[in-house]
């Protein structure tokens, strides 16, 4: 397709061309991102080296955090580095590159949320039989499951990617390459490609964020049979995921589920579900799970 194409690079636009605003930028960004790498990573460590921490629950919990990780960086640390430089050139095939791995991980993040939804479903709807429908062998399988479905619908916006003839102008009007703003570059009418990209990722995101709903209410439907304590530790777990939820696919939502249109706002969301939501995951799950904590004062304090 590049043969295709007179353009061979592109040039990200950034969050702001101001060149004092891009110090600021350079700091704030460069801080999160590695505040993000370091929650994310003490949250595997601590997951896979206490003994307490084995139950399925947070053997998804380590997959997410894994997955936050790398969704960050596959923007983070280009918006770190352009905004110490003028030029901020991506390469076609960098760019091809940003796509897949935004929406391959981005997409591990909605199947692995749906999983652990399914997870506490299984756990407070079925208890008698929680050992044995999640047994380690369902859940590396429900693991695998979740990372061939990103594979598929990364795959299929690169494919949509490669269908759009470029000629210029080559400015993407965003920090990083994703679909919605390449559209806005291509020289053909981009109406069938645009309702393609909503029926792939805005399907993805509204349907998995309607399936995640109905499994909360299912859940605390099912809580009126418990006692006050089960109630309160299945209300404090729900509470967490559905917050992660909430976070994560209410930008995604509006993003990708629209016609093709840009709003003044969509560089600032899609930072918050690129950026943020990665950072705040692992405190949100931290916080309010005395669990993890106990489990990581002890692990990190033996080792200190």
């Amino acid at each position: 397709m590049i043969m295709n194409n007179s353009v061979t690079e592109f040039i990200l636009f950034g969050l702001t061309q101001d060149a004092e605003k891009q110090k600021v930028i350079f700091g704030v960004f460069l801080i999160l991102y590695l505040l993000t790498l370091l929650w994310n990573f003490l949250v595997v460590v601590t997951i896979k080296l206490s003994v307490s921490l084995g139950s399925p629950m947070y053997f998804f919990l380590s997959y997410l955090s894994f997955a936050d990780a790398c969704f960050s960086t596959t923007t983070a640390p280009r918006l770190i580095v352009d905004a110490l430089t003028q030029k901020k050139t991506i390469s076609y095939n960098e760019c091809l590159t940003q796509v897949f791995a935004v929406h391959f991980f981005g997409g591990t993040e909605i199947f692995v949320l749906i999983v652990m939804a399914f997870d506490r479903y299984v756990a407070i709807c079925k208890p008698l039989q929680y050992t044995t429908i999640m047994s380690q062998r369902v859940c590396s399988m429900l693991v695998i499951l979740a990372w061939v479905g990103s594979c598929v619908h990364s795959t299929a916006q690169i494919f949509l990617v490669l269908q759009l003839p470029f000629c210029g102008p080559n400015v993407i009007d965003h920090y990083f390459c994703d679909v919605e703003p390449l559209m806005q570059l291509a020289c053909m009418d981009t109406f069938v490609i645009n309702w393609l990209v909503v029926s792939n990722s805005g399907t993805v995101s509204t349907m998995s964020f309607i399936a995640l709903l109905i499994s909360y209410v299912v859940i605390l439907y099912s809580l009126r049979n418990h006692s006050a304590e089960g109630r309160r530790k299945a209300l404090s777990t729900c509470t967490t995921h559905f917050i992660v939820v909430l976070l994560f696919f209410g930008p995604s939502i509006f993003i990708y589920t629209r016609p093709q249109t840009t709003f003044s706002v969509d560089k600032m969301v899609s930072v918050f579900y690129a950026i943020g939501t990665p950072l705040l995951n692992p405190l949100i799950y931290t916080l309010r799970n005395a669990e993890v904590k106990n489990a990581m004062r002890k692990l990190w304090c033996r080792k200190i």
